[in-house]
């Protein structure tokens, strides 16, 4: 692609070069997040693609798209000129899919047998949100899974836990153990007190009704803190 062409638009692109048809020709995975957003972008401005746009668009977010699906519309719009309110929405609609796609469970569940699976349950849906919200895990005998559900949402620093509402889910889909789960918008996956002593608090009462707490994950970010792993359960 010459510098010509690049300053005429991408229609005058070879069909290599435009994202739309390479991605027809090659693909989704040949294309670099920068493409996959153009797409999104669709058109540009008199003096700029919408594959500039969207490069200017990740720059801000350095390069991440962790970072990017962070900032609501009116945050996105804001960012870069030529993406307006349309164009976030777009951009905002497709992240959501993108998380709600991680988090679909698929028909069969394996069963759980470590944090990182754990983990991975939750991560799309909670490593990237600035609030801090609470899961709820619940398994089976197998230690496969039955469903999750959200029982807390909070603020950056705190998130309300309702420890009966919890046991009540658990005993109506009849769980014999449970994941807990909630995330640090810090980036800091360390337990607060808080967290050890809503965590006791909630095994000593499954503990009652015969429901195992087999772990609590900390998703802070990429990266999360097992209570299991750790040995921290019983603290």
């Amino acid at each position: 692609m010459n510098e010509e062409n690049a300053m005429r638009g991408i229609r005058y692109w070879s069909a290599d070069d435009r994202p739309r048809e390479k991605m027809l020709s090659k693909g989704s995975q040949a294309l670099s997040d920068a493409e996959l957003l153009a797409i999104l972008i669709a058109t540009g401005t008199r003096n700029a693609t919408a594959l500039d746009l969207s490069k200017r668009l990740l720059q801000l977010c350095d390069n991440r798209l962790m970072t990017l699906g962070r900032k609501d519309v009116k945050e996105l719009s804001a960012m870069v000129s030529g993406i307006g309110s349309a164009k976030a929405i777009t951009i905002a609609a497709a992240l959501e899919l993108g998380r709600r796609y991680s988090n679909e469970q698929p028909a069969e569940q394996e069963s759980i047998r470590s944090s990182a699976q754990a983990a991975a349950v939750f991560s799309p849906m909670l490593s990237a949100i600035t609030h801090e919200e609470f899961w709820v895990l619940l398994l089976n005998r197998s230690n496969k899974p039955i469903t999750k559900f959200k029982v807390g949402l909070g603020g950056v620093h705190q998130t309300p836990v309702d420890c009966r509402l919890i046991l009540k889910q658990a005993v109506l889909h009849l769980a014999s153990a449970m994941v807990l789960c909630h995330n640090h918008p810090s980036g800091n996956c360390v337990p607060s007190s808080a967290d050890k002593s809503l965590t006791r608090t909630i095994i000593d009462a499954a503990r009652l009704l015969e429901i195992k707490v087999i772990d609590h994950i900390i998703i802070a970010g990429n990266n999360y803190y097992s209570f299991s792993d750790e040995n921290t359960l019983d603290v």
